[in-house]
């Protein structure tokens, strides 16, 4: 992504990247489920997330219990080292007679070799001049933090900061990557949920805040602690690049940031879609508008792993084979580290008459609000391993690069 290199333009979607230093890997799914051990540890989630990364996942999470690095036997991720775990909310289809189907996720452009299930593709950035802050520190075990807000449900942010592009979507026409540049500046990108079809599926488009007070590994609200850059946006439209720390959280760290495409290919048919002008993707959290999309982040790079490959890997081609300072895992591999889910619910695979967890769609434009005694199975279950292949969407575009 982001280069020059005409076999890499298939996977560009932002910018010309050979002057940023970057690393860029695909992480497959690890489960989907009513987990969020950041916002409510040891409670099950009120909505559906979609999770990649170390298979130490679990309901807590509590840093007490150790690093996840260790605590992890495998990862979905490319890169051996990287047992982090990153999660977001899921898409559903809402179908004309009222039900629900969860939306599958596809490769995204040039992350093979291999078609990797579900999951995202995972970015690692170094911003370079004129930005202030280069003095990049990598992430330090125990930290977390989230992005987004699930009950958000209009555009409510100030359109000249960074945070109003943060949190993105592009839609994808046929096997067309679209425009380069950065998401969300693009005639084919937008902030809400894509109001047509688009034929090639829908790619979120995460950018989690770069900017740290130094102190602080997680916070209350797991926000606080972070911050996206300040000043003016770059003119080229590369909303977080060219910018600076705010004195607040003045210690920059890796730019992090997480694409995840679904494949809206089976929808497509005009007939599926309501009659009223609207569009049918329903966020798990009950949300058409997509101002609700959010992602978290939990840090588990092994060792120095982290920082070694940003010293090394300072290339701007995006591809793992030429990061020698990390080990690369094959797509079975990656596909093959796979957790149970431990809520006895339905949440894919079939249709099913309302989004899981106490979920109604709520289209705003004020917040969403949580429903009162919700009776939707609130406890776990122990559930053995999965047995079946793991499934596995071909997209519409090039995989191998």
């Amino acid at each position: 992504m982001w280069s020059l290199n005409p076999v890499l333009l298939l996977v560009s979607t932002l910018l010309v990247s050979r002057v940023y230093a970057l690393i860029r890997f695909p992480c497959s799914q690890l489960v989907t489920e009513r987990f969020d051990p950041l916002v409510t540890p040891g409670e099950v989630s009120p909505h559906v997330h979609q999770i990649v990364g170390g298979n130490a996942f679990n309901l807590t999470m509590d840093p007490a219990q150790g690093d996840i690095s260790q605590l992890s036997t495998c990862t979905t991720c490319r890169f051996k080292e990287d047992k982090s775990n990153y999660w977001t909310a899921v898409f559903y289809f809402k179908h004309p007679n009222g039900s629900f189907i969860r939306v599958p996720q596809m490769a995204n452009h040039g992350t093979g070799p291999g078609i990797q299930a579900g999951g995202m593709t995972v970015y690692y950035f170094q911003p370079r001049a004129p930005t202030k802050n280069l003095d990049i520190v990598a992430f330090r075990p125990g930290f977390r933090m989230i992005v987004g807000n699930p009950m958000r449900r209009k555009d409510d942010i100030d359109p000249d900061s960074t945070a109003s592009k943060a949190l993105t979507f592009r839609c994808f026409q046929g096997t067309d990557p679209g425009p380069y540049g950065s998401p969300g500046n693009s005639p084919e990108d937008s902030v809400h949920l894509p109001n047509k079809v688009c034929t090639g599926g829908i790619r979120t488009n995460i950018f989690y805040p770069q900017c740290w007070d130094g102190v602080n590994l997680d916070s209350p609200d797991h926000a606080s602690h972070v911050a996206h850059p300040s000043g003016t946006p770059a003119p080229d439209g590369l909303q977080f690049f060219g910018t600076d720390c705010p004195d607040s959280h003045p210690v920059r760290l890796p730019l992090l940031f997480v694409e995840i495409v679904w494949d809206t290919r089976p929808f497509n048919d005009p007939e599926l879609w309501p009659k009223d002008g609207s569009q049918p993707f329903i966020f798990s959290m009950g949300d058409p508008t997509g101002f609700g999309q959010h992602a978290d982040y939990m840090f588990g790079w092994e060792g120095d792993s982290l920082k070694r490959a940003m010293d090394v890997c300072t290339g701007g081609d995006g591809l793992p084979q030429n990061c020698p300072a990390l080990t690369l895992q094959d797509i079975e591999t990656m596909n093959n580290c796979r957790l149970p889910a431990k809520v006895d619910e339905v949440v894919e695979g079939q249709y099913i008459d309302r989004l899981p967890g106490c979920n109604p769609v709520q289209s705003g434009p004020g917040p969403a609000t949580m429903v009162p005694n919700c009776q939707a199975p609130s406890t776990t279950v122990d559930t053995p391993h999965p047995s079946a292949p793991p499934a596995v969407v071909t997209p519409p575009w090039t995989i191998n690069i």
